[in-house]
């Protein structure tokens, strides 16, 4: 069996240039369905965050 940390301070190898292109259209695809599922999603802890300060902020408000 080949010990992997044998190759650790040896020169790297260059990547395919169609290897390199799919991962950089892989990541391109993932970060654009991140930012589609953000726009359909809701944040829930930005809201309960928004609704804590709107209530210190108007503190009269919550006596009534």
């Amino acid at each position: 069996m080949d010990n992997p940390f044998k190759h650790i301070n040896q020169p790297l190898k260059e990547v395919p240039q169609e290897l390199k292109a799919k991962v950089m259209s892989d990541i391109a695809t993932a970060k654009l369905l991140m930012d589609l599922a953000s726009l359909f999603s809701v944040d829930m802890a930005k809201i309960v965050e928004q609704t804590i300060k709107k209530r210190n902020d108007n503190p009269n408000e919550n006596k009534k």
